[in-house]
């Protein structure tokens, strides 16, 4: 059996990205009625489809803001811990001066 490639790995990707693409058409297409949606003081009105769609995207909009803080904040930590870490090999293990003549002369 061939190795898999990232060539193959994009291509999968592209194939399914175009599945949910297509199921998101069908879904758009299928529920054209008008919706009345206010938010934050504007009014209009939309597609149900369209309104539904934007609702689950600051949907994941919602969940992806204190997840990413969380991401931040845990590199910001690992940061701190690995130069705390490389200044504690540094002190155990000091490096001989290159200003002092080597043999003591």
């Amino acid at each position: 059996m061939p190795r898999r490639s990232r060539v193959g790995g994009v291509w999968v990707a592209a194939v399914l990205f175009a599945l949910v693409l297509l199921l998101l058409l069908i879904f758009l297409l299928q529920n054209g009625q008008r919706a009345e949606v206010s938010f934050f003081g504007a009014h209009g009105q939309l597609p149900m489809g369209v309104a539904l769609l934007l609702a689950a995207v600051f949907g994941v909009l919602l969940v992806a803001l204190p997840g990413t803080a969380r991401i931040v904040q845990l590199r910001m930590l690992s940061v701190r811990r690995t130069n705390a870490a490389q200044r504690t090999a540094a002190a155990a293990h000091p490096r001989p001066r290159t200003d002092e003549p080597v043999g003591g002369e």
